[in-house]
């Protein structure tokens, strides 16, 4: 027997299957989309549907961008010496609310992880040690998450790029184990990123 209309359910199924919304608040967004002015229901359909065919990765950075490269690896304020890896994205737009960082970036899209299936060459690392053949960086900072899969990646990225001569360094450890840096407040990552460490 069904509780609600299928087109209904289904949007719900869909809402369901997002990353932090559950059973209740997917039947809460499907109820409001239904009671929305059918524009908003129309922009949200439209920026959905354009989604993908408008985002590319930055060719230098690897980071999700409208143009490439992208508007950080254009910027000429940044410092060109440090690069930042990250495991997603997100990660980006963290450090960037801190204020406290104004290298570039380097997005992996992913961590080392044996038991899903993913390892160094499902991520962008050969991308990253052929970027510090090219561009020279002094300092590469591994920002990746302080867990098992965070710290194989940075280890794996150390022992890569250490004996190219460049400098090393880890997030201090103001970040809890098991976190992400996706959800830090903007003070821990703020110290975090100022004790930063030789690996």
């Amino acid at each position: 027997m069904h509780v609600v209309a299928e087109p209904i359910q289904r949007l719900i199924d869909a809402f369901n299957r997002l990353p932090g919304i559950g059973p209740k608040s997917a039947s809460r967004l499907a109820f409001y989309l239904l009671r929305a002015p059918a524009e908003q229901v129309q922009e949200l359909a439209q920026a959905i549907a354009e989604l993908q065919g408008a985002i590319t990765y930055c060719s230098r950075c690897q980071n999700l961008t409208e143009n490439d490269p992208c508007f950080i690896c254009q910027d000429t304020q940044r410092d060109t010496s440090v690069v930042c890896v990250v495991e997603d994205a997100l990660d980006v737009v963290a450090i960037e609310r801190t204020g406290a960082y104004r290298g570039l970036y380097h997005v992996l899209h992913g961590a080392i992880n044996p038991v899903a299936g993913i390892g160094p060459e499902d991520l962008r690392i050969d991308a990253l040690v052929r970027r510090q053949s090219q561009e020279h960086f002094q300092e590469v900072l591994i920002a990746t998450n302080p867990n098992m899969e965070g710290e194989a990646t940075a280890m794996y990225i150390a022992r890569l790029l250490r004996p190219l001569g460049v400098r090393v360094t880890r997030l201090a450890r103001g970040l809890p184990m098991g976190g992400d840096v996706e959800y830090t407040d903007e003070l821990t990552l703020s110290r975090a990123l100022e004790g930063r460490r030789e690996m």
